[in-house]
């Protein structure tokens, strides 16, 4: 009999800027705007950084979307959602995710740069809101330290715990396994967008960036030896059937899913 259970959370996190907290933590008494102090800080950061990029630490990071993919003991995609869609309420969202943690306490996460960017937001936006996360931060969790046992961040896993810079990142390893990657909307174009109030289009960019996750996963897991190739092609074939039926409402998921080659278990 398959064992059911949820061995595995694949999750993703769109993110803004925090104007009220820019202006009030960084320029306090200048009178600046929001969007104003948002615009100040990306012109800094892209000085600092010599013109490569704009984007504000996390530290002024808020959480807008979250997608969250739930995956059995056995690799198989069970269920894959934008948490408190279409409302994306931050704290509701907020809860939700670590609600996720307290319900599926034997579960791992999976993600890609999430110790170094999902996680840190997330614990950041629990402390702001005062949510309390015990699982998380709790004596014997396994979360938080490299190699722990109930994360597992494949930005670190391909990059062996940084050893080398990992040019391409996720968009390229699921390029190379004839998934879509990153389709219209990069992650440098999100702010703008939930700005102009295209929120579902966020929601569904950062959906699509959870199922590269999953599949990227699932590839590390036939290195390992867990799965083979013919495994890998069957819960392909499992995920296809639940994405369809995402993609019925969602055309930016549809499109993912018509871009979405699977190469067969032998090439």
């Amino acid at each position: 009999m398959a064992d059911d259970a949820t061995a595995y959370i694949v999750f993703d996190i769109e993110t803004v800027p925090n104007g009220a907290l820019i202006a009030d933590a960084l320029y306090a008494g200048e009178n600046l705007s929001e969007e104003e102090a948002v615009a100040r800080l990306e012109k800094e950061a892209l000085e600092a950084s010599d013109g490569k990029s704009s984007f504000v630490p996390l530290t002024f990071q808020t959480p807008v979307v979250i997608a969250v993919a739930r995956v059995s003991r056995e690799f198989m995609l069970q269920k894959a959602v934008v948490l408190d869609a279409p409302h994306y309420r931050e704290r509701r969202m907020v809860e939700l995710f670590w609600k996720g943690i307290e319900t599926y306490p034997d579960a791992a996460l999976v993600d890609f740069n999430g110790r170094g960017f999902d996680l840190p937001v997330l614990e950041l936006a629990a402390f702001r809101h005062g949510i309390g996360i015990p699982a998380y931060f709790g004596k014997g969790a396994q979360y938080r330290k490299r190699f722990a046992e109930r994360h597992l961040d494949l930005l670190e896993w391909f990059s062996n715990w940084g050893a080398y810079r990992m040019k391409g990142g996720l968009n390229l390893l699921a390029k190379m396994l004839g998934a879509p990657g990153k389709m219209d909307v990069r992650g440098e174009l999100v702010a703008g967008l939930w700005r102009e109030g295209k929120k579902n289009l966020v929601a569904s960019y950062c959906l699509c960036d959870v199922l590269d996750t999953y599949l990227v996963f699932l590839r590390t897991r036939v290195l390992t030896g867990e799965i083979s190739r013919e495994d890998e092609a069957r819960l392909h074939a499992g995920a296809r059937a639940i994405i369809e039926d995402i993609a019925f409402d969602d055309p930016t998921v549809e499109d993912y899913l018509g871009r979405w080659r699977t190469p067969p278990a032998d090439a």
